[in-house]
């Protein structure tokens, strides 16, 4: 297998990502088609996270950290960096001193399927991780991986330029190329709750806003007076 470290700018432009990070994970994956979900075995390390960013992969040896070294190299301002390992993982491959590194390049969270340190750390820095464990077992620097590369998260693939939102509703990856249309249709569907969400203050119910009634008819659920 070949290693190699692949240098990109491929990502989309900020107005839609800040669009994404801003309606959240649930809004845009119902806007996509209930799709893009990575599967909810990553959790954020503390609540109240949320980020939309572009994602620089890292296919990096379990165990091993030195190509997230490598990666810091080609992060910047507005990125995610979106860590997998070729068999599975729960090493404590991240800690705070990444998140420093990351910081001070203007990346703007962490999304790993292996484990995290620190988190006493990273959450005073305010430096957002969502990961498969918390583990303070070290790691290595001897084995080769690939940077912007394809990689697979738990339930989904990931591509180098992909929008990543996460939040505390889990992970989401939005595809470059339909980024910015699905900034828009979140946002006409956020739109759309809000003025339900007056009609639910007003007193309406979902079974007559929704017309679920004769759906309930249908599948044979009937009133009972008691």
């Amino acid at each position: 297998m070949s290693h190699r470290i692949v240098r990109t700018t491929a990502g989309p432009d900020r107005e839609t990502l800040a669009a994404l990070g801003r309606l959240g994970v649930s809004t845009v994956h119902e806007a996509m088609g209930r799709r893009g979900l990575v599967e909810p075995v990553l959790k954020p390390i503390y609540p109240g996270a949320r980020i939309a960013g572009r994602a620089v992969t890292v296919l990096s040896h379990p165990g091993d950290n030195l190509m997230i070294h490598a990666a810091i190299e080609q992060c910047g301002e507005g990125d995610v960096l979106v860590v997998t390992t070729t068999s599975p993982s729960t090493d404590g491959m991240f800690g705070d001193l990444f998140a420093t590194a990351l910081m001070a390049r203007g990346t703007v969270g962490l999304i790993i399927n292996a484990g995290v340190r620190d988190v006493a750390d990273l959450t005073a820095m305010g430096f957002p991780v969502w990961s498969k464990a918390v583990h303070s077992q070290g790691t290595n620097k001897l084995n080769p991986g690939s940077i912007n590369v394809p990689i697979m998260l738990p339930g989904i693939s990931v591509l180098p330029g992909d929008a990543v939102v996460a939040d505390d509703d889990g992970v989401l990856i939005v595809p470059l190329a339909e980024a910015a249309d699905a900034a828009v249709k979140a946002q006409r569907r956020q739109d759309n709750e809000a003025e339900k969400r007056e009609q639910f203050r007003a007193g309406i119910l979902g079974l007559d806003l929704y017309d679920l009634r004769p759906k309930l008819k249908e599948l044979g659920v009937e009133y009972v007076d008691q």
